[in-house]
C-alpha cells in the first residue's frame, strides 16, 4: 500500500501499490493487453458483460439519480429538507435514520436516551412516515432506506404510506439497504442473530418480487466494508458473497433467479486512488454478470446487470482543511460518473464534523449537477475504453476480487466466515495497515501527514443535539398510544409473533401492525423474543 521509491535503471522510480496489493509500471502500451478480448472483455455499452455500462448510451439518454443522503431531528424537519433538495433538482430520496430507530427502538425506550434524531430521522410508528414523506411525489421520487436490522419494518411502512396517500404498491420505488451480514462486519446496527437475519431479508425479496415491481428490496452494501477498512478489491468480493448468501436462500425457497436478481443493487464507495476506483467498478460489473449468468443460469438480460449507487466515502473526507473536501468530492463525483453508476450519493464537506448543513448539501448536489451539464461527462459513453492502464487494470482488479472472494469460500461462506469473525478480522488487519502507512507517510492525506496547518481554524457550522426533538418525539409517541386502539394492536402482534415462529413470511403481518400504528419498538420485540439477538465474535 502506498509509495515508496527504488532505483531502476540509474533513475530514481517511485514504486507505486494500490491498496488493493497490484503494484503499477510507470507506462502501458498494447503488450499489456496482448491477450484483450474486446468481445470477451468489454464489448460494446448495453452488452454482455456490460463492463462499459449496463445501458447502451448511458447518460447521454438518462443521467443518473441524484440521491443525497439526508434526514435529521424529526420527521417534519427532515421533509423540510427533502423539500428543499427536491426543489433545488435532485432526482432520488436517500433517508437517514438516527440510532434508535435503526437499533428497533421507540424513542421514549432509556435505550435512546440522548441518540433521538441524532444523526438521522426518529421514526417510531406510521405517524412518522406520513410527516416524512408528506407531499413528496412517491410515484416519481424514489426513496432509499439506509437501515438494515428492521428494513422489513421500514419497508412495510413505506408501502402503507403510499397507499395512504394514493399510490399503488406497484408505483412506489423503494431501495432498503437491507444489508445484515455487511452490519456485522462494518457497522455494528445488527439485532437478530444470523440465520433469521437472512431469512427476514429473505421476505422482502419474496414479497417484492410478487407485489412491489419496482422496490429494490436490497441493497448490497460494500460501501460500509470499505469504510471500516477493506481494500477496494475486499469490498466487491465481500459484497459478491454477500449477494451470493441472499441469492441462494431466495433460490431455497423455490424463487427462479430471473424472478428476483433484477431488483438487486449495490451501495459502493469511493475514496482513493482515481483509476483504481474506476477500474474496480468495470471489473464488478462485469465479474456480476458472468457469476449471474454461469452459477445461476440467469436467461433475462437485465437479470445481469450490475445496478449501484456510488458516491464519495465520507471515510475519505478529513476534519483537517475542511474545505479541501470539496475539491475530493468533486473528484469523488467524477470517478463515480466514469465508473457508470447509476445513482450519485456524494458526500458532503462537512461530514467529518456533522449532519450536512443545507448549504454543504448544495455544493454536492451542484457538484453532480456540474458533471451532467456543464464540463461534458456525459456526452459519450465510458470514454476511458481502450484505455492500455485502465483495460489491465481492469483484469487485474477481476483477478483481485476473485482471489478474495476464493478465500471466503474456503472459511466457509460468507454467513459462517462472518459468524466466526474472519471477515472482520481481514477488515480490521486493513483498517490498521492504512492507518500504519497513514503514521509513516507511505500513503499520503493531503492535511492529514503533509502539507499540515498547525493553527488552523476551521470554519464548519456544527448540528447542535436538540432535546427537545426527543421530547417532541416523545410526546407525540406517548398520544398516538392513547388514541389509537391497544386491543387490535396486541392482537396483530400476536399474528406477526406467530408467523415469525412458524417461518411464514412476514411482511404481510408488518403491514397489518403498521396499519394500526403499532410502534418500530413493539414489533421489534416481537422479532428479538422470537429470534434472539447476535452475538458478536471474538476477532482476536
Amino acid at each position: 500500500m502506498g509509495v515508496a521509491t527504488y532505483i531502476k535503471d540509474g533513475e530514481d522510480i517511485k514504486e507505486v501499490i494500490l491498496e488493493s496489493g497490484i503494484p503499477i509500471k510507470p507506462i502501458y502500451g498494447p503488450e499489456d493487453i496482448k491477450d484483450f478480448d474486446y468481445r470477451e472483455d468489454l464489448n460494446d455499452p448495453g452488452e454482455y458483460p456490460f463492463t462499459r455500462g449496463i445501458h447502451k448510451f448511458m447518460y447521454r439518454k438518462t443521467p443518473y439519480t441524484m440521491r443525497q443522503y439526508s434526514g435529521f431531528g424529526t420527521p417534519k424537519e427532515t421533509n423540510e429538507r427533502f423539500q428543499f433538495l427536491i426543489s433545488q433538482g435532485q432526482t432520488g430520496l436517500n433517508v437517514a435514520f438516527d440510532l434508535p430507530t435503526q437499533m428497533g427502538l421507540d424513542s421514549d425506550d432509556p435505550l435512546a436516551e440522548y441518540d433521538v434524531g441524532r444523526v438521522g430521522m426518529a421514526v417510531d410508528s406510521l405517524r412518522d412516515f406520513e410527516e416524512a414523506f408528506k407531499d413528496i411525489p412517491l410515484d416519481r421520487i424514489g426513496s432509499g432506506l439506509t437501515i438494515n436490522a428492521v428494513a422489513s419494518i421500514m419497508l412495510a411502512m413505506y408501502q402503507v404510506v403510499g397507499e395512504k396517500f394514493g399510490y399503488s404498491p406497484d408505483v412506489i420505488s423503494a431501495t432498503p439497504q437491507n444489508d445484515i451480514l455487511k452490519e456485522m462486519v462494518g457497522r455494528g446496527m445488527w439485532i437478530f442473530p444470523v440465520e433469521p437475519s437472512i431469512r427476514l431479508i429473505g421476505d422482502t425479496i419474496e414479497y417484492s418480487a410478487q407485489y412491489l415491481p419496482r422496490t429494490n428490496p436490497v441493497s448490497i452494501c460494500g460501501y460500509h466494508i470499505r469504510e471500516s477498512g477493506a481494500t477496494p478489491a475486499q469490498e466487491i468480493a465481500y459484497a459478491f458473497e454477500i449477494a451470493k448468501t441472499y441469492i441462494e436462500h431466495v433460490l431455497e425457497r423455490g424463487l427462479k433467479i430471473d424472478d428476483f436478481i433484477h431488483r438487486f443493487s449495490f451501495n459502493l464507495d469511493i475514496y482513493g486512488n482515481f483509476f483504481e476506483q474506476i477500474s474496480k467498478f468495470r471489473a464488478a460489473r462485469k465479474m456480476w454478470a458472468k457469476l449471474i449468468k454461469d452459477n445461476y443460469g440467469a436467461k433475462n438480460p437485465r437479470s445481469l446487470w450490475f445496478r449501484m449507487l456510488a458516491g464519495g466515502g465520507g471515510g475519505g473526507l478529513t476534519k483537517e482543511q475542511p474545505e479541501v473536501n470539496i475539491v475530493r468530492s468533486a473528484y469523488y463525483a467524477m470517478i463515480s460518473a466514469l465508473s457508470g453508476t447509476q445513482t450519485m450519493a456524494l458526500c458532503s464537506y462537512d461530514e467529518a464534523y456533522t449532519i450536512p448543513t443545507p448549504r454543504a448539501a448544495l455544493i454536492s448536489l451542484r457538484t453532480m449537477q456540474l458533471l451532467l451539464e456543464e464540463v461534458g461527462i456525459r456526452d459519450t459513453v465510458d470514454p476511458l475504453a481502450g484505455s492500455y492502464y485502465v483495460e489491465w487494470l481492469t483484469k487485474a482488479l477481476e483477478k483481485k476480487i476473485g482471489e478474495e472472494m476464493k478465500r471466503v469460500q474456503e472459511a466457509g461462506g460468507m454467513a459462517h466466515a462472518v459468524e466466526i469473525g474472519y471477515v472482520q478480522r481481514e477488515v480490521a488487519k486493513q483498517a490498521y495497515l492504512f492507518e500504519k502507512a497513514l503514521q509513516e507517510k507511505t500513503k499520503i492525506k493531503i492535511g492529514v501527514n503533509k502539507y499540515v496547518m498547525e493553527e488552523e481554524k476551521h470554519q464548519v457550522e456544527l448540528h447542535e443535539y436538540n432535546d427537545d426533538v426527543a421530547n417532541q418525539q416523545i410526546k407525540k409517541l406517548e398520544e398516538l398510544k392513547r388514541v389509537r386502539n391497544t386491543r387490535t394492536v396486541m392482537q396483530k402482534l400476536k399474528n406477526l409473533e406467530a408467523a415469525a415462529k412458524e417461518k411464514r413470511n412476514v411482511m404481510p403481518y408488518l403491514i397489518d401492525c403498521i396499519k394500526e400504528y403499532t410502534t418500530v419498538g413493539e414489533m421489534t420485540k416481537v422479532f428479538k423474543d422470537v429470534f434472539g439477538e447476535f452475538k458478536e465474535p471474538s476477532i482476536f
